[in-house]
């Protein structure tokens, strides 16, 4: 298929993807034939990420049969398929995934002529000899080649893309942007911007310039120049700019994104002089460059006996060690420290095999055969090595705990044992969340062996199956659309491993369901899993682990970038305890009159649609339900809040009261009129094209752009959009039928309409100052405006059954108008400030505030999460043990460190953080608890429950309540409702010192039962 070819994507199934990819990228991977060979638990990982993310055709090859232990990390077979070739047996249920991905499978030898039809191979199960041969071809015929492997708890990747391989965006971050504020006529020329955000460009890259007016010599994206000497809001360019024109006002520069060519090395050479490894924990330095010799040890066994190394054999460690020292001897590359110890441990699990290993590694391949089919990110260059060491027993165990049971966990116990199989059965684990994340998490628990034996994985979401969900969330197909997403992930997981015990919620956490997830709920869990989407949720969640002291295991993803963070009672800081600064947002008056980027359009336009569609009409209903009582509570308040409401209820149910479809039509053209030319052109009436503030400068300086208002015009495409869906939003609050009108019927209703002409205003007052939280600047007499529209309202004389049906925005349905009435309304704002206009894809991102979600990296995110888990139930952990992960799959990079501790106060002998509270027995008097800090030379001043004073010894009147229960007081007071099942209650006690210094003493329950 040629470039200049159209390939159809749907993009609500792909949205999150192409907020990622991009339309470019995503039609490269529509083009790609890819080969993944081995179908055990890391091939079949790596072919689901590649068929959800969109590519033309995946052929999987496997010439092995089904055994019982595939079923410890591999999804898509069962019992049934044991004897079956392994990739026939998995192929049907593979192409599920996605209708659109032709999946076929193969069981022939690999041959050059088999090769040459692909755009890409991978393999994951293949000897050494076989790699290097499959390498040699795809080299010479410049395929990309992957080989990967993962044996225990290590694993390895190997990338070979080639002589040339060019990658078009190594990041896949926005090009940085600036705004410019002067430039000067020199060599070299000074470029200073404005000073609302720091510059983010580097020296020696390009950039070019648009918009300025003066010096437009430099206008032009083919007009790029590099950047020297970058400061936080200035830059030189190499460019002399005497002999131009002096520059005016205006301007953008924007960074070029530069392709970069890159050269790999075949297998055979890369063997032998590897380079630089990409390491993935810098406490690890070493140990790279000893995994390179024991993964060339272990094929080179596999070769000599037939079989990996096995568990807690001397004999078998013993000759791997000495293989590999052998291999470093003759290498080129040699090992600077080879520590017996790790090549040890290697041989002791690298029989097994692990669905948390096969879930990050299935992502980093998965996402580096999205690199390889359209050179979009930086591939890895050239090998990986990653261990996970730590999550072993500390010793060896006896060689009986690692022997084969017959059951579908031999080959994690062939890692872990018999004991740790024992404890993951009977785990009691609470999964919030079953949607991209939850799903990844699901499937490996199920594998794992969690709760398979005694215990209980309790599952829950309050959200229900979206068709954007399905290109990530793997769990879920077409059949489950509109079906609640914990309740089919169950199912599905239940499909994988039908010894798992899960219990489904459909409720969502948070204090509203606190009896649902009640004390002893919280009080039974061995450990929480987050897969949450919002941050708001994961605090409350960490909130609850806190105070019942359960560890926590959190991660969230952004596109190519993840996070994962290990909460451990006492061990390590809890999740709230570092925030990310909170988003900047646009000034109020930026948005409502000043905008100069796309996403101050869209945040607008869902800012109004909201208002008109949700919130008056809401607003309305109130008014409806009681006019009178409705009209006396707007007189009795009397403020300028209670008038803005009933202005909009005015509006709504009087003055743009529509009973016809035609009506609907009428009131989007007249809202057409008022927002993009009567408004603007106000606007450049109060402020014209030559204004100047008070002191001197040009009004419209950058940031700010000068304004043009827009004539409608029924044969503009866009403008007969925004009636449309205006029209038919409208009928849906009134709830009028949408006849359907085609584009003539509507013209000719819109040309029947006499819009009446602008006449500017006196003496309006626009907001200009960027602190304003409100646009309304003007003084009102409130309360006889209330009066007047009071009156006006309760004139109506609305009928007691008429109701109005408020519009919540939904950013998933096509079919509904709500994006393509923001879009509408952005783009034309866009127009009137010309800015860039963005079609419904790029609004539905930003308006929608899409978070980009992408199968590999979730799945990369959950296997790192999963790896931590086991290290929970080991013996003896240490804090040095675990680890936070932050990975970006584009760059790509890792970065894993220790966690970090817990704040720890001391005062005196008592010691305490976080983690701890202070639980009193009995049911004391506000004097016996004052006794008890007075005991620790503690003055506890005051005591409060939630936001309610139950004592202060500064109110007289307190000292009446000395003598009083404690549980008395926080239930007349605080008016506290303590469940029968609850044994305590919680309060919050202020103390001093000796010196009378504050002192953060922590939360104190009272067990009054």
């Amino acid at each position: 298929m040629s470039g200049n070819e159209e390939i159809a994507i749907d993009e609500d199934l792909h949205s999150r993807q192409l907020a990622v990819y991009g339309r470019e990228t995503m039609r490269r991977l529509a083009e790609a034939h890819i080969l993944i060979s081995g179908m055990k638990g890391l091939g079949v990982e790596v072919a689901k990420n590649v068929i959800l993310a969109g590519v033309k055709a995946v052929t999987i090859h496997d010439t092995e049969k089904v055994e019982k232990t595939d079923l410890a990390a591999q999804f898509y077979l069962a019992d049934d398929d044991i004897g079956k070739n392994r990739a026939e047996a998995c192929v049907a249920r593979l192409q599920e995934l996605n209708t659109h991905v032709e999946v076929s499978s193969s069981t022939a030898a690999i041959s050059e002529s088999f090769l040459s039809q692909f755009q890409a191979v991978v393999l994951t199960e293949s000897s050494m000899a076989e790699s290097l041969k499959v390498d040699e071809f795809c080299h010479a015929n410049n395929i990309p080649f992957v080989k990967s492997e993962i044996r225990g708890v290590f694993g390895t990747v190997f990338c070979d893309f080639g002589a040339k391989f060019t990658v078009s965006d190594v990041d896949g971050e926005q090009p940085h942007k600036g705004i410019v504020a002067s430039i000067s006529n020199g060599s070299p020329a000074l470029v200073t911007c404005v000073d609302d955000e720091r510059l983010e460009f580097q020296d020696g890259q390009l950039v070019t310039f648009s918009e300025i007016k003066g010096m437009g010599e430099l206008n032009g994206a083919e007009k790029q120049v590099k950047v020297k000497n970058v400061k936080a809001h200035s830059f030189e360019i190499d460019m002399d700019t005497t002999s131009f024109g002096a520059y005016d006002r205006g301007g953008l520069v924007v960074q070029v994104k530069e392709p970069r060519d890159l050269k790999f090395k075949t297998l055979r050479e890369a063997i032998i002089d590897p380079g630089e490894f990409l390491l993935t924990d810098f406490a690890k330095f070493d140990r790279s460059g000893m995994l390179h010799l024991a993964f060339q040890a272990l094929d080179q066994f596999k070769v000599e006996y037939g079989h990996f190394p096995r568990p807690a054999n001397a004999a078998d460690e013993n000759y791997l060690v000495a293989l590999c020292k052998t291999i470093d001897e003759r290498s080129k590359q040699k090992c600077d420290n080879v520590d017996e110890a790790i090549l040890r441990k290697f041989a002791q699990c690298c029989s097994g095999e692990l669905s948390p290993m096969a879930a990050m590694f299935g992502g980093i391949v998965g996402q580096e055969l999205v690199k390889a089919c359209s050179g979009k990110f930086h591939p890895l260059h050239q090998f990986l090595y990653f261990d996970s060491v730590e999550s072993l027993p500390k010793e060896v165990l006896p060689a009986d705990e690692y022997a084969p049971t017959g059951s579908r966990y031999d080959a994690q116990i062939a890692v872990f044992g018999k004991s740790m199989h024992e404890k993951l059965s009977k785990l009691q684990v609470f999964l919030v969340g079953a949607g991209a994340l939850g799903c990844e998490f699901i499937k490996n628990l199920a594998l794992m062996g969690v709760a398979s034996g005694g215990g209980k994985i309790t599952l829950t979401d309050d959200d229900i199956i979206e068709k954007s969900n399905l290109s990530r969330q793997f769990l879920f197909r077409d059949w489950d659309v509109k079906s609640n997403k914990s309740t089919a992930a169950a199912n599905a997981a239940q499909k994988i491993n039908p010894d798992v015990n899960i219990n489904v919620h459909h409720d969502r956490v948070s204090p509203d369901t606190e009896n649902v997830f009640d004390d002893a709920f919280w009080q039974g869990l061995d450990v929480v899993v987050n897969a949450l989407d919002n941050v708001n949720a994961r605090l409350y969640v960490d909130s609850r682990c806190v105070y019942f002291q359960k560890p926590l295991m959190e991660s969230g993803t952004l596109g190519t970038k993840c996070n994962t963070q290990c909460v451990i009672p006492h061990m390590t800081e809890n999740y709230g305890a570092s925030r990310d600064p909170p988003e900047k947002q646009a000034p109020m008056c930026t948005l409502h009159s000043f905008p100069f980027i796309i996403d101050h359009c869209l945040a607008w336009a869902r800012s109004e649609f909201e208002g008109l569609l949700e919130k008056t009409p809401t607003e309305a209903n109130k008014f409806l339900a009681s006019p009178t009582q409705y009209c006396d509570d707007a007189k009795q308040a009397g403020d300028s809040t209670a008038r803005e409401s009933l202005e909009k209820v005015v509006d709504l149910l009087v003055t743009s009261k529509a009973s016809t479809y035609a009506g609907c039509v009428n009131w989007a053209r007249l809202l057409f009129q008022d927002y993009f030319y009567n408004r603007i052109s106000q606007l450049t009436y109060t402020f014209p094209e030559d204004a100047v503030t008070s002191t001197g400068n040009p009004f419209w300086s950058a940031p700010k752009r000068f304004p043009t208002a827009i004539d409608f015009k029924t044969d503009d495409p866009s403008h007969m959009m925004f009636v449309r869906a205006g029209a038919n939003l409208k009928a849906e609050v009134h709830g009028i039928k949408q006849p359907g009108w085609s584009d003539e019927e509507l013209a000719a209703c819109l040309n029947s309409l006499t819009v009446d002409p602008f006449t500017p205003k006196q003496g309006i007052k626009i907001e200009t100052d960027p602190k304003a939280t409100s646009t309304s600047a003007m003084a009102v007499d409130d309360d006889g405006a209330i009066a007047g529209l009071s009156e006006k309202l309760l004139g109506t004389s609305p009928s007691a059954d008429y109701k109005l049906s408020p519009i919540e925005f939904e950013k998933d349905d096509d079919t509904n108008f709500h994006m393509d009435f923001i879009s509408a309304l952005a783009n034309m704002r866009a127009r009137n400030y010309q800015i860039p206009e963005v079609d419904k894809l790029q609004a539905k991102l930003i308006a929608g505030r899409i978070i980009p979600a992408i199968a590999t990296t979730t799945a990369m995110a959950t296997g790192m999460v999963c790896l931590e888990l086991y290290k929970l139930f080991n013996k003896d952990h240490k804090v040095e043990d675990f680890r936070n992960t932050f990975a970006n799959l584009a760059i790509p990079l890792f970065a894993m460190a220790e966690p970090v501790p817990p704040k720890m106060f001391k005062y005196n002998d008592l010691e305490w953080s976080l983690w701890d509270r202070w639980i009193l027995e009995g049911d004391l008097t506000v004097q016996e608890l004052l006794d008890w800090c007075e005991e620790r030379k503690l003055t506890a001043y005051s005591i409060s429950c939630g936001q309610s004073l139950i004592y202060n010894n500064f109110m007289t009147k307190h000292k009446e309540r000395l003598q009083k229960k404690l549980s008395a007081l926080v239930q007349d007071i605080a008016k506290l409702v303590i469940p029968d099942t609850r044994q305590h209650f919680d309060i919050v006690v202020a103390c001093e010192d000796e010196e009378g210094e504050d002192i953060d003493v922590p939360l104190v329950s009272i067990k009054y039962r």
